[in-house]
């Protein structure tokens, strides 16, 4: 069959050029007749033309004919729509508000350790003492004084509306009332800060002061940790500052004990750190058993982009042309037989996620993507789909 397309192809070519009887290019360039020059031009280039159809004419007989020829045997798949979820993946450490070291508040002797390590303990309850040095009896006398100093005042008040007495009296009586009953409540407060005070409900993590310990103002006496209010902060780089917010789904995923579970942001920072460029998010972290702990690490997986109708492609079918355009290959004209036309789609993409890609603009859903093979065929090119 090629034997005879090329006999049929040289007597095309000797045809149109004619008998002996017309000049050669050679002959025509030698005379040096521009004139003659541009006339075998036009008569060339129709010929060229001529044989441009006749050899499409031979193709399409031949192609019709040869039932032996080679077609390229591709695998295709249909592009169609579907939910794409874009996720970011971050490390990030858990945290609580609740994880602080109780120091004391007044100077003297611990004089008594009312809890243990470990144990539970709740909101106000009192976790130690410390020697008040006599300031509970003083309290007790500044109490009587002012009892006796209200009393003093009521009397003279009472005269004085009587208009009986002098008004320094009563005055007098008011400013010793008043001044004492001040007295008394600063020393109830600086007896207060006798009692070591939980505050709030958690666990004894460590008892850092032991009973008997002379004690001064800051010294640390225990830790007390809750797991009931824990976070994951991250730091986000600030190309996702629109696409991630507060209430922004979070997958946190702790391998170490094997726990995944499904959360949400609590809080965004307004702030973009100049030196990484990067803002902070808290993840609100429910632990209802107990078995997330402060400082483990996380991975963290925000859905930061959601699309209901997207078109995804392997990457692996996208090639890029010299001017930096990406392209796929789309079989057209499908037959039966599976034997179709490919022809080059530029496409644009947007978000990828692990070996796909999703394409905003280029193919639609129902086009037939060419998979293996699309780096072997061209525009234009009869290729047979493999059934998968």
């Amino acid at each position: 069959m090629k034997n005879t397309y090329i006999t049929i192809l040289t007597a095309i070519i000797m045809a149109s050029c004619g008998g002996g009887n017309k000049s050669s290019v050679e002959e025509t360039i030698e005379s040096g007749d521009l004139e003659a020059m541009k006339a075998k031009r036009e008569e060339v280039t129709l010929q060229h033309d001529e044989l441009g159809v006749q050899l499409k004419q031979l193709n399409d007989a031949i192609k019709a004919l040869d039932t032996t020829q080679n077609l390229v045997l591709v695998t295709a798949f249909k592009a169609k729509d579907t939910l794409f979820n874009h996720y970011v993946e971050l490390q990030g450490s858990v945290s609580t508000k609740e994880n602080i070291v109780i120091n004391a508040e007044y100077s003297g002797v611990l004089e008594e350790v009312l809890v243990k390590e470990g144990q539970k303990v709740r909101k106000g309850q009192v976790l130690a003492r410390i020697d008040d040095g006599g300031m509970g009896a003083q309290l007790t006398q500044l109490k009587a004084q002012a009892n006796l100093a209200q009393t003093t005042y009521e009397r003279q008040k009472r005269l004085w509306k009587q208009n009986i007495g002098s008004e320094i009296q009563y005055l007098q009586s008011k400013t010793q009332y008043e001044s004492t009953e001040s007295a008394v409540k600063q020393m109830e407060s600086q007896l207060g800060k006798t009692k070591v005070i939980a505050p709030f409900s958690g666990t004894i993590e460590e008892i850092i002061s032991d009973q008997g310990s002379n004690l001064t103002m800051g010294t640390p006496i225990m830790r007390i940790v809750s797991l009931d209010n824990m976070y994951i902060e991250t730091e986000v780089p600030e190309k996702y500052l629109t696409s991630i917010e507060k209430g922004t789904d979070v997958i946190a995923e702790f391998p170490v004990i094997n726990t995944k579970i499904e959360t949400e942001i609590r809080q965004v920072s307004n702030y973009i750190n100049p030196g990484n460029r990067s803002f902070k998010i808290e993840i609100g972290v429910p632990n209802e058993n107990g078995n997330i702990k402060p400082n483990l690490t996380s991975k963290v997986i925000i859905n930061d982009y959601t699309s209901e109708n997207a078109i995804l492609i392997p990457q692996s079918v996208i090639s890029e042309n010299a001017a930096g355009e990406q392209y796929v290959y789309v079989a057209t004209n499908v037959k039966a037989d599976g034997e179709a036309e490919v022809h080059r789609k530029i496409i644009e993409t947007g978000k990828t996620q692990d070996d796909l890609v999703e394409v905003v603009k280029g193919i639609k859903a129902g086009d037939q993507v060419i998979k293996e093979g699309a780096r072997s065929v061209q525009e234009g090119q009869n290729v047979k789909i493999l059934k998968q």
